[in-house]
Parts: structure tokens; sequence; C-alpha cells
């Protein structure tokens, strides 16, 4: 465009020189300047290009179009040599000017209003990467209000600061997230809500485009080690907390997995052995907790409530008509949940606030609870290895320490003022000893691409009453890690 601008000045410059041969005076002619840069070929008057004309420059550049008393002036197409763009449009002392289309030999095209040659005011340009932007232009760059599609899918519709997203704008991504609210330099800065494609909603404060007040632990409330009464139910309280400690309320929506697993403990003699000796077909590589010791997986026994899920309310945010319906349970049991398909056709619909199975939650203002929790019966497979207390050695005659008269499932203590169960009785309930519950983050996909590391809760399952009370392997006297 400035070649344009530097065009017309020289022709400006060749006409106050008074050249050997005279320019055609009125109607259509061929002249070429004296430096012989420039060659025109068009109409004339009075000695002057005027009407329609094609102007020539020698590194193979050219204009053509109208002409007004020897200036580029009206409607016409430019060609730059030397970077191949093509303008066509309006054309004032020699500059585009006005509403015109500028097509780049490297890719994409510009439609709109100029000013000098630079794009200025509205209008719409496609870059090389297939990025359309529709909007207000200032000095040639997005400036102003306008909105962005891109090639990924991802929308954009605010406010633009020197090329960057800067102010208040809404981004729409194409797998279903969404944020409103304050940007600063191309990123999420100032108060703003995001509504994740996993279900996560955050509202608050945003700093060089993360949250201020972002889960980075998940906590389970109460003692390090917490003690429930054998065959006793227990609730457990969830926290998604900041690095500081703080609860992370501005957080709804991160789905939260609990499970169990039982000590595992081996005998110097016995190195195979564990608190429950498993079928070879259903063993498993133990787990690592943070206590010093591994445990394998046991059921958990979790009620089905029926009632309603705590959810993200989006409402406020006026998110909820941009998130697509579906069941939540068929999501979480789909293979879009476990990251394996397409999510956006199973994710939840908020309004109706489904609920989860039985063993998830989902966080509403950083706090989970699962109420009426229950560790289950040994699973198929799982044969209790048993220590029997000092009164029952001494009457069968074994010696303390020794291993129970049968591998297989044996009784275990009744409720208060019930009798003891046969022994052919199944059991219902876990045996006394040392469990660990532990709660995963499994929102998919994770949000802002990080999941929260797993949780882990010492339990201690005690038995009732003192006599006739089964000791588990791990609790016995002679039992080692």
């Amino acid at each position: 465009m400035a070649a344009a601008s530097q065009g017309s000045r020289s022709l400006q410059r060749l006409k106050r020189r008074d050249p050997p041969g005279r320019p055609p005076q009125d109607g259509y002619g061929v002249y070429t300047y004296p430096n012989s840069f420039f060659r025109y070929e068009g109409e004339w008057k009075g000695g002057k290009t005027h009407g329609r004309g094609k102007l020539l420059f020698k590194d193979g550049s050219y204009y053509e179009g109208e002409f007004v008393n020897g200036e580029i002036m009206g409607e016409g197409c430019r060609l730059w040599a030397t970077t191949g763009n093509i303008y066509s449009g309006q054309f004032v002392w020699g500059e585009p000017q006005g509403y015109g289309v500028m097509k780049y030999k490297a890719g994409g095209f510009y439609e709109g209003e100029l000013s000098h040659g630079v794009r200025e005011g509205h209008g719409c340009l496609m870059d090389q990467d297939g990025h359309v932007y529709q909007g207000s232009f200032h000095n040639n760059r997005r400036h102003g209000r306008g909105r962005m599609d891109f090639q990924n899918g991802d929308s954009y519709d605010g406010d633009w600061v020197q090329d960057q997203r800067q102010g208040h704008g809404a981004l729409r991504c194409a797998d279903g997230s969404t944020y409103e609210g304050q940007w600063h330099s191309d990123v999420f800065s100032g108060l703003g809500t995001m509504a994740h494609c996993s279900g996560v909603v955050y509202r608050g404060m945003w700093i060089n485009g993360h949250p201020m007040e972002q889960a980075v632990k998940t906590v389970i409330l109460g003692p390090e080690v917490m003690d429930v009464t054998h065959g006793s139910a227990f609730t457990l309280s969830i926290q998604l907390q900041q690095d500081n400690g703080a609860v992370a309320e501005s957080e709804d929506g991160r789905v939260l997995k609990i499970s169990a697993g039982v000590r595992y403990v081996q005998l110097p003699a016995y190195s195979e052995v564990s608190f429950f000796k498993v079928d070879e077909d259903r063993r498993e590589a133990p787990i690592q907790t943070p206590f010093g010791f591994e445990c394998i997986t046991y059921p958990l026994s979790i009620p089905i409530s029926g009632g309603l899920e705590p959810t993200a309310a989006l409402h406020s945010s006026g998110a909820t008509s941009l998130l697509p319906t579906g069941d939540l349970k068929a999501m979480l049991t789909s293979d879009a949940f476990h990251g394996q398909g397409d999510t956006s056709s199973s994710l939840p619909a908020w309004g109706r606030k489904p609920c989860c199975p039985e063993d998830y939650r989902r966080v509403e203002g950083g706090r989970a609870q699962f109420t009426d929790l229950r560790l289950g019966s040994p699973p198929p497979g799982y044969h209790p290895v048993l220590f029997l207390d000092s009164q029952h050695e001494k009457g069968s005659g074994k010696p303390r320490g020794g291993l129970g008269p049968s591998m297989e499932t044996p009784t275990v203590q009744g409720p208060p003022g019930g009798s003891r169960p046969d022994r052919s009785e199944p059991v219902t309930v876990a045996f006394p000893g040392e469990y660990v519950i532990m709660i995963r983050d499994v929102t998919t996909p994770p949000f802002l691409g990080r999941t929260l590391p797993t949780a882990f809760k010492h339990l201690r399952v005690t038995a009732k009453g003192t006599s006739q009370q089964l000791q588990i392997l791990g609790e016995g006297p002679k039992a080692q890690n």
C-alpha cells in the first residue's frame, strides 16, 4: 500500500518536470515517463491522466482503474510486486481508502474499511491460518469490539486492544467449555466465570490465565486415624483446598470417586500371606498409601439415596443453555467419561440435576460428602487369615499368634444384645482391622488439564465387646508390616 503512495508522489514529481516528449493531451494514449519507471496506457484530458487507465511500474507492480486530473482516484485495482498482494476497491490520492478487498499472497484476505492504506474502521479479516475476525480495526490491528472464529472451532466475542483480547469478552470452545469475564494481554485476567466441558464451574478472580483460588488438593476431614466400630456406618466430609489451606469455594462440579482398601500385611514365615489370602486369579498389585503400608482393594457399601446430586449452579452465570444435555450416570459409565469418546453429547443437563452413581459425588462450593458408608463383606476369592483372641486360644490349646483353624469365612462378633452367629453363617460386614479410604478426582476431561492428587484416610475398624472377638492379622502381637 505504501508503494501506491510512493508511485503517486513520483508521478507528481515527474509532472513538474519538462519531459522531452509531451504526453498526449486528450483521448487515449500511451506514455513512458523520462525515468522509465512509469508507463501509462489509458485516457488523457488536458495532458493529464484522466478517466480509465493502467499505470505500470518497472518492478512489475501496476494500478488499473480510475484517474482524476493526473491522480489515482476512484475505483481501481492495485498489485504490489514485492508482496504479491492485490487490492481492489476505493483509492484517494493514490492510496487505498474507503472500502475494498485486499487479498494476501501468503493466504487470507481483508474486506472492509481502510484509511491511508491500512485497515481502519469495520471489516472482516481472514488470516493465512484460517482464523476469521469481524469487527473494528485501528491502525491495521484488531482494536475495539469484534468476534474471532478460530480454525479449531473456538470463538471469542468481546473487546480487543492492539490485536489482543483485552477488556470484557466471552470465549466458547469447540469442546463445550465457556469463559466469560475480563481479559488482559490475550489471557483470562480479572473476574470471570468458566463453565468447563467436564461440568466444573469456577467463578472468581483469574491471574495470567489461571484461577486465583484454584483447588490444588483434596482433603478428607477428620482425625488422622478414623476409628469406626465394627459394622457401623460412617460419613466422610471432603474439601477441595487451595495452597494456603482455604476451601476452594469458587469451584463447583468436580467429580470425586470413593473407594476402599484393606491393609496388606506380611508375616516373616509366610511372605505371601496377607490380611486376606487372595485366589491366584484375583491377585492385584498392592496400592501404596501415605501411611507407611500398602493396601489391596476392598468393597465399600454405599446406599442409593435417590436424592438430587449437588450440581454446579450455572444459572447465575447464564451458561446453562451452553452445555449439552444427557444423563450423568450414563455419562460417568460411558467411554466419553473415561476420555475415550466425544464428550459433547454426554454431558449432564445441569437444569435437571441428575444423580451420580453411588460412589461418585460432584463438588459444590469446594465441598462434598459421602454419607452412611459401610465396609462390605469380603469379596469372592478373599479368604481371611485370622488370629484368635487369648481366651479362645486357651480353650483351643493353640499357641498365641497361630493361624486359625480354617482359611475359609469365619464367624464374627454379632451386634449388641444378639447371639454370635453360627460358623456357617455368611459374613455381611468387614472384619476388624486397618482399612484405607481413597478419594480420587475422576473429572473427565481434567479441569484445566490437571487432576487433583488422590486423598487417603486411614480407617481403623474396632471390634464390639471383649469376648470371643477375632483379632485380625496386623493387630495381633506378632504381626509385622
